[in-house]
């Protein structure tokens, strides 16, 4: 059964020639699939259009998205919330750069945790240091109580994608997440990607340039090319 349905999907910004045409594909329930592609073959619009945060001017034109079978192009902004970071997460290529610098990091989390649950404070703080050491942050412990500018990229990195997965959402969406790792790391993050979609039933899109990542934890390949998705097969 199918996750999510992509249905000939146009998107366009403003008047300019359609960044995204035509495109159908779909994700079956605890599926991996990557998306790769030259930098501007539409692999980022599409997937942001699914979570509906396309930048300003940007609009799907054509088509149905359809998330268990909702269009959610259709669903008006306090039910995309509803869905967003719960039903659907998404990690980013740079998601340690959108940590507040002048907040700790388990401010933050904490904070993330609570939009979509309700969770005692010490239980929070449990699942934080869980989900941090699964990153392979020796030091939990320092990471929470340390502010984004006193870590590396790379560990800004590992905290932006811990946050993302903690929810254990249906439908992860990453948008070139191991692209600022160094090649160890990128190993466990895929390992981790892994680990979610046996352990909670989580499908996954993964935008990514690198086909090695792609052919190790794929089910299905779609490739891109000037904003139409040219080759889709197992």
């Amino acid at each position: 059964m199918d996750i999510l349905n992509i249905e000939n999907c146009t998107i366009r910004y403003q008047e300019q020639e359609a960044a995204v045409e035509h495109v159908s594909l779909s994700v079956g329930e605890q599926e991996i699939v990557s998306i790769v592609g030259e930098s501007g073959s539409g692999k980022t619009t599409l997937i942001r259009a699914i979570l509906g945060i396309l930048p300003p001017g940007g609009t799907v034109t054509e088509g149905k998205i359809l998330f268990q079978g909702k269009n959610i192009l259709e669903l008006d902004e306090t039910s995309l919330q509803k869905l967003r970071g719960t039903e659907i997460a998404m990690i980013f290529q740079d998601v340690g750069a959108s940590l507040d610098p002048i907040r700790i990091v388990e401010s933050q989390y904490r904070e993330s945790i609570l939009a979509h649950r309700k969770m005692a404070k010490a239980d929070c703080r449990s699942l934080e240091k869980e989900m941090l050491a699964k990153m392979h942050l020796t030091d939990p412990e320092r990471v929470m109580v340390s502010y984004p500018f006193e870590l590396s990229g790379g560990m800004k990195q590992r905290v932006g994608i811990a946050m993302s997965m903690t929810a254990r959402p249906r439908l992860l969406l990453a948008d070139e997440p191991t692209s600022a790792l160094d090649v160890t790391i990128q190993a466990e993050v895929v390992r981790e990607m892994k680990k979610l979609r046996e352990q909670y039933e989580t499908a996954i899109i993964l935008v990514t340039h690198n086909m090695g990542v792609a052919s190790y934890i794929s089910d299905k390949i779609g490739v891109m090319c000037k904003g139409e998705l040219v080759e889709f097969g197992k």
